[in-house]
Formats: C-alpha cells, structure tokens, sequence
C-alpha cells in the first residue's frame, strides 16, 4: 500500500475578543479552494497564519493579528488544537482565543509583499454567530472558535471580569 501525506507546517490560529464590548473580529479574504465549490470565494475567518520556523503558535497568533487586523493583543487564551485533515495532511491548528482591551475598527490590512487583501470585520459576538448558524461562515477553524467562544462564554467573562448581557 502507498499513501501520499502533505506536509503542510503547523498554523496559529486567534479569534480576537473584546470581553467590554462583546464584540469579535473576523478577517474576510479570497481563498481559491471555495472558488470550486460555486460560492464566493471571500470567506470571513478568524485570523490565521502559518507558524514560522523558530516561532511558537502564540508567537504567529499575535504577529497574524498585528499584519491582517491592525491588532494588539493583551492575552491569549489556548481554546485547543486539532488535526485540519488527517487523511492526508500533517497540519495542526493551535487556536486561541486573543483579547482586546482597546476598540478595533474595521480597515483593510495584510502585506502586500504577502500579497494580502484583508478586509477587518468589528462584529458583536451575536452576530457572528447569526451568520454561522446561516452557514456564512464556513471555515472549520472559525466555526470551532465560535462554538468554542458559546460553550465557554461564561468562564471567559469570569476570568476576564467583564460581563456580558
């Protein structure tokens, strides 16, 4: 028997959460593997970036989110890591839950040597989860973020002593 792996590297992935305000961000791209599929190919994500050689997963969560968002980030969380397909890929995915103390507003970011066209999305944490709940965010790492963010909201809010309506 052969079997063919894709060594893909390992990613960083962090929905940045503003505990004040109850308000996430999420990132909207152009990713060409939902071209195929008939939809619009500009998919709203949490933030995401493979982890450099020598840099840990907190490391890329927090440089990915000054580059695509314009963000400072005052903590990570670690929600959980997974496997993105291992039929065939190597790639891990660490995801953290990143907070905001100050206001984010929406812009457009990323590197243009990246060849980056990032457009930020200041949203409350109830609306993001309208649109996952209408399938407008379909992505595994964000649909896991937000249901991740749902079932823990309250220990968040506890730790991070705001509450939230």
């Amino acid at each position: 028997m052969v079997r063919e792996v894709f060594e893909r590297g390992q990613a960083a992935v962090v929905l940045p959460y503003n505990p004040h305000t109850d308000e996430v961000v999420l990132v909207e791209q152009f990713r060409v593997g939902a071209v195929t599929h008939g939809q619009s190919p500009w998919l709203l994500e949490a933030i995401a970036g493979v982890i450099d050689a020598g840099q840990s997963a907190e490391d890329t969560a927090i440089r990915e989110a000054q580059e695509e968002a314009g963000l400072h980030l005052s903590e990570l969380w670690p929600m959980l890591s997974y496997f993105s397909s291992p039929g065939g890929s190597t790639e891990r995915i660490s995801l953290y839950l990143g907070r905001l103390t100050e206001p984010a507003t929406g812009g457009i970011f990323g590197l243009a040597s990246e060849h980056e066209d990032i457009k930020m999305h200041v949203m409350s944490r109830q609306t993001a989860m309208q649109l996952l709940a209408a399938q407008q965010i379909d992505n595994a790492a964000t649909v896991i973020a937000l249901q991740w963010l749902a079932l823990n909201l309250s220990q968040v809010q506890q730790r991070w002593g705001e509450h939230v309506a």
